[in-house]
């Protein structure tokens, strides 16, 4: 593989997400912290009509329409399906034509600290994550199996993938989490610029939580929810969950069990965007990945 030519950090797929907006903001009015003598980087606003409004998405979310076969159906025309054919004709021929890194960043309610999510085991993006999580206690790394064709807009390059920091409310913004996500991204560029320069260090194994499933709140038969996360599971991301151990509390007050046969990682725990999903929880097996 050749050098990184170009690096885009998109921000805002889902407009009421504000850490990675106003840090896309932030490095446009000044543009010098991203700048690295080897490659070109810079921001793209994703969704500018969901931030204008505050909502995660006008018609539907944009980060499940890039899908190939829905990018091609003309039939679809909604306002983020007519947006992601557009980024997708910006990016995607930038990404055919050379080595394009696209950082789609996000956050969540959830305690995610700085999840870094692939939807490939491409080699740079394995050594990258090894990397970040070497150098960087807070970061996680989550591999999500891809299908053959993935809906997320990292997935306009095969060297894009996603950052989810979290906890933090939608609508707002929070200090250390900006800070700590602004960081990250110095060392994301810091690595491509030494991987261009060819002064890496190669890491040998990689830790990180593979996708398993995710699991529904229980809910009635009009598909009400009729129960919320136990108090003993919130904000426990990435600990252990071991069969037998309580995930739901019923709103009559009976702990609802982990019905599993083996120990799992749940993540994305009450993530607040996800109720719309039918998701209360990501379940996670811990692997370690020789590279």
């Amino acid at each position: 593989m050749g050098n990184i030519n170009s690096v885009v950090i998109a921000t805002g797929t889902h407009g009421n997400e504000f850490t990675g907006i106003y840090l896309g903001k932030k490095f446009e009015q000044f543009p010098k912290p991203i700048q690295r003598p080897s490659f070109d980087t810079r921001v793209l606003l994703s969704n500018p009509k969901a931030f204008a409004a505050a909502r995660r998405y006008i018609d539907k979310d944009l980060n499940r329409c890039f899908a190939i076969a829905d990018l091609e159906n003309k039939q679809l025309a909604s306002y983020e399906d007519i947006l992601a054919k557009n980024i997708y004709y910006l990016l995607g021929k930038e990404s055919q034509s050379q080595q394009q890194v696209i950082i789609d960043l996000h956050t969540s309610t959830a305690n995610m600290q700085l999840t870094i999510i692939l939807g490939s085991q491409h080699p740079f993006l394995l050594q990258l994550a090894a990397e970040l999580s070497a150098i960087n206690p807070d970061v996680r790394i989550c591999y999500s199996q891809p299908t053959r064709d993935s809906n997320f807009l990292c997935s306009i390059s095969e060297l894009g993938f996603a950052i989810e920091v979290g906890p933090v409310a939608q609508g707002v913004l929070n200090a250390e989490l900006f800070q700590k996500t602004e960081a990250l991204i110095y060392q994301v560029l810091d690595y491509i610029e030494s991987y261009n320069q060819g002064a890496i260090q190669k890491h040998h194994a990689l830790t990180f939580y593979q996708y398993v499933e995710v699991i529904d709140y229980p809910r009635n038969e009009a598909g009400e929810i009729q129960a919320m996360i136990h108090p003993k599971l919130q904000f426990r991301d990435y600990e252990p969950l071991n069969p037998g151990e309580p995930i739901f509390l019923s709103f009559d007050g009976n702990a609802i069990a982990y019905q599993g046969t083996s120990t799992v990682y749940p993540i994305f725990i009450n993530e607040a965007a996800y109720y719309e999903k039918g998701i209360a929880m990501c379940l996670t097996e811990k692997k370690i990945l020789e590279i």
